[in-house]
């Protein structure tokens, strides 16, 4: 099942980075965009929006591997991290409910 929410996505506009690559992230709020981390993420392809993350454009590049900077292994698992403190956000600003 694909979950998706137009409100999730949409609520990373101006938000902090959550992935924070080391040498990479550009700590730009007006760079951040949602973007979804894991197997069938990518350009064209998407899994839930749960597994998603506030990333600033640089971190998204690398997430992504349109750069190549650190091994995809470290960066997925930055990406997984972002996810974690995303959701936090996300329960925090109730988009996100947890009975």
């Amino acid at each position: 099942m694909l979950i998706r929410s137009k409100k999730i996505r949409e609520s990373a506009r101006g938000q902090e980075c959550q992935v924070r690559l080391p040498g990479i992230c550009n700590f730009n709020p007006e760079t951040t965009i949602f973007a979804h981390v894991g197997s069938g993420g990518g350009m064209g392809s998407k899994v839930s929006d749960i597994h998603g993350t506030y990333c600033c454009s640089s971190c998204h590049d690398e997430l992504d591997r349109r750069t190549r900077i650190m091994n995809a292994e470290t960066a997925e698992l930055f990406g997984w991290h972002g996810v974690q403190r995303t959701q936090e956000i996300l329960c925090y600003m109730e988009l996100i409910k947890v009975a």
